[in-house]
């Protein structure tokens, strides 16, 4: 870490001193906020440390957070850091399997659980010889209560500051090609990283902050809680699913940051309220225009945003262009667990870029390999992957590059298109090897489609699995039959034969975390479709449109 980045718990240090009393987390709890101050924080922060202490625990132990996001996370999160814990967070929609393999892997020694929608079904996976500590919220049975914590044991106040190469967390992947790997990030690359998030996106103490993904994803933890650090931006927090159009609204947030499905689900409300043709005439009528637009988004409680940012999966352009339309710019970003999820972002905006991820920001090296894998380099690299000193070798080339296993290209102004995973091109029953990605992003720009995934391994050509959006499973089988076949018939052409897709097959069950389809971080699981659907689908051919219960 250079001599002059300030570990979290400095920085929280210097919000007390520069602005204590005014309020930094706002919970909402039955609709209305709960407050605390940056000195509430902090003192909270002394007072959960010092009760870890009183528990046994000692610095260097691994503590793990099972939580939907909250104040209480933040502030268990600067209590880790401030006891010299490492703190291991796991996803709040977790099953008891990914729950138990975390706290095994990782040898957790406590566990901080909020709040969860299922914690019944969870509580299988935490272990009978762990401590639980809840959270002041309805969850699993624990042996400390968050009230209790308060009040335990002395404060911890003369802590030692941690140090750059300290171990901070363990966070692990959400596993889309198997077990979840830890991804072992210290001080310094956590630091750099939230400070640079600050210095490119010019957050400041006036900025508002809505935190609602999950903060067991490194995305969520170095943009939202990170750069709230570094920054002195306020964060308020989302209740329920049920109060999130009001949380936002509320919140009126300056930055906002969403993965593709949310933006894709606010283009349909918008769309079920207008209708598709009435807002198009409307948006070219001039003064018309721009008060539809204000209205729009007033509507989705944007109307304060300077930042629109999307990231943790690939964004359709044209839901990109669609937004600029309305004059809400989304600038796409990308980076991994392993990377601290900062390197490259199309921001400022350029909608001549729509479609890359932008450029790699300053301090990250971005190149593509002979092989066309995008190789980065930067200080927000994690040291490696907790017990898999084969698995980090191998994903370090020996300039200290690191492979993320995404297929690229880079244009003459650095500006780098995503083209597909390594490990997802798949080989067809004839010997030919398919790119499945940009398949994919040609067959997605049918407003019909929600989700998509090419499988193919060992057929003779590959067959699009697809999720309708909401408003196409509404519409008569019959005219989403026919749009999908003008579009399969359009994409066709231009693919090479080999790489031609025999069918449009529309998977009835959702595609969902619950049922293993779905990543937390909502990738789709490419390998979990396949075993399901590979036989099933194979004979079906001739460009055909059908749903499953039709084969």
């Amino acid at each position: 870490m250079e001599s002059s980045m300030k570990t979290p718990i400095e920085m929280l240090e210097h919000w007390v001193e520069k602005q204590g009393d005014q309020v930094y987390l706002k919970q909402p709890i039955d609709g209305q906020y709960k407050t605390f101050t940056w000195r509430d924080v902090q003192t909270k922060m002394q007072q959960i440390a010092g009760a870890l202490r009183h528990l046994g625990l000692n610095p260097g132990d691994k503590v793990a957070v099972l939580s939907k996001n909250c104040a209480e996370w933040f502030i268990t999160d600067l209590a880790l850091m401030h006891g010299g814990y490492i703190s291991v967070p796991i996803y709040p929609t977790a099953n008891a399997d990914t729950i138990r393999y975390t706290l095994e892997h990782s040898e957790a020694k406590a566990i901080f659980i909020g709040k969860l929608d299922y914690w019944a079904d969870q509580e299988a996976g935490v272990g009978g010889d762990i401590l639980r500590i809840a959270m002041p919220y309805d969850t699993m049975p624990s042996q400390y209560h968050w009230d209790k914590m308060l009040n335990m044991g002395q404060p911890l106040i003369d802590a030692p500051l941690p140090t750059p190469e300290q171990v901070m967390t363990i966070i692990y992947t959400s596993g889309s090609t198997g077990k979840p790997k830890g991804a072992i990030q210290n001080f310094a690359s956590y630091a750099w990283t939230c400070t640079a998030v600050v210095r490119d996106l010019k957050t400041d103490v006036e900025d508002r902050l809505l935190s609602y993904l999950p903060l067991a994803h490194i995305t969520e933890r170095v943009a939202i809680q990170g750069s709230s650090f570094y920054s002195g931006s306020s964060v308020a927090f989302v209740e329920s699913l049920d109060s999130f159009v009001a949380d936002v609204q509320r919140a009126r947030p300056t930055v906002f940051f969403s993965v593709p499905r949310l933006w894709s689900l606010f283009q349909k409300n918008i769309i079920d309220k207008i209708g598709y043709s009435k807002l198009n005439f409307l948006l070219k009528v001039p003064i018309i225009s721009s008060i539809v637009k204000r209205k729009i988004h007033q509507g989705l409680g944007l109307e304060h945003c300077h930042l629109l940012g999307s990231g943790s999966a690939p964004i359709p352009p044209s839901l990109v262009e669609w937004y600029h339309k309305i004059g809400l710019d989304i600038s796409e970003a990308w980076g991994m667990t392993e990377n601290c999820a900062y390197s490259i972002i199309n921001y400022p905006f350029d909608a001549r870029k729509i479609g890359s991820v932008g450029r790699a920001v300053e301090g990250c090296e971005a190149k593509c390999s002979d092989v066309g894998e995008l190789l980065v380099k930067s200080p927000g690299l994690m040291q490696g992957y907790y017990k898999q000193e084969e698995e980090t070798a191998k994903s370090f080339d020996d300039d200290g590059f690191f492979h993320t296993g995404d297929l690229c290209s880079i244009d003459d102004e650095g500006n780098v298109s995503i083209t597909g995973r390594v490990k997802d091109n798949f080989k067809t029953s004839k010997g030919k090897y398919v790119a499945p990605v940009p398949i994919e992003r040609k067959l997605a720009q049918d407003p019909h489609i929600e989700m998509i995934c090419v499988i193919g391994s060992g057929l003779p050509h590959p067959i699009a699995l697809v999720q309708l959006s909401e408003g196409a499973t509404l519409q008569p089988r019959e005219e989403v039959r026919l749009s999908l076949k003008n579009t399969i018939d359009a994409v066709n052409p231009h693919l090479e034969s080999h790489e031609t897709v025999d069918a449009i097959v529309i998977v009835n069950e959702a595609w969902d975390v619950e049922n293993d389809v779905l990543t937390p971080t909502l990738k789709i699981k490419r390998h979990v479709l396949e075993k399901k659907f590979s036989e099933k689908v194979d004979g079906i051919r001739g460009g055909k449109v059908c749903w499953e219960d039709e084969i």
